[in-house]
């Protein structure tokens, strides 16, 4: 982005290097501007946007020639909540015309963008899927921590340790306060199991997380 520019001439000048004539380009270039809601900013100093508007507008750029493929680098880094959604709900209304590949570290963003996540470590592929069989691959995928008082933690752990479901129970101690992570044969969903068995048994419950 040319900060000393406008948003509306930033999108004409891109338009022209794209190679798009005169009525294409300002049919474009309106396009995306509605789009990407930017007519509020059309005719502000670049650098005087946010850096939502910034994000926006470099998408708008990245789409004024209506290309088949975009390839977005940490689409919603450094913006707040709201803009992170806005920009993700947009990210997905244009999925249902584009391939799109992004590259993220954001957890979070694979989730609520993604059909598909590759995991790249060291320039190498160790890992692909959709991310429900991403979760599903993950050693602690539908682990269950409960936080109990250290002197119900000995029954506590002897009555996850009898649920048929459960693989595993590993153990934390802080402060008087026992944390007990169960693990799940075959990733299954445990979590009203753990609670039943422990309210069943009188067990006082602090916290409890999938």
């Amino acid at each position: 982005l040319y900060g000393d520019m406008t948003p509306e001439g930033l999108l004409d000048f891109c338009a022209r290097v794209r190679g798009l004539d005169s009525a294409r380009r300002a049919k474009r270039v309106a396009e995306v501007i509605r789009r990407l809601e930017l007519e509020d900013v059309l005719h502000r100093s670049i650098d005087t946007l946010s850096k939502g508007f910034k994000r926006r507008l470099g998408l708008a750029q990245a789409l004024v020639h209506d290309p088949q493929v975009l390839i977005l680098d940490e689409p919603t880094d450094g913006l707040d909540p709201n803009q992170k959604q806005s920009v993700r709900k947009l990210i997905n209304e244009i999925a249902a015309e584009k391939a799109i590949i992004i590259s993220t570290h954001l957890l979070e963003e694979v989730d609520s963008i993604c059909k598909r996540a590759i995991t790249i470590a060291s320039g190498r592929i160790v890992g692909g899927g959709t991310p429900d069989e991403l979760r599903r691959n993950a050693a602690n995928h539908n682990a269950v921590k409960v936080r109990v008082d250290s002197a119900s933690a000995g029954r506590a752990r002897a009555l996850l340790q009898n649920l048929p479901s459960i693989l595993g129970v590993d153990e934390h101690v802080e402060n008087g306060v026992t944390t007990l992570v169960a693990t799940p044969k075959d990733g299954a969903f445990v979590a009203d199991a753990v609670a039943g068995v422990l309210r069943a048994a009188a067990v006082d419950i602090r916290a409890l997380d999938v």
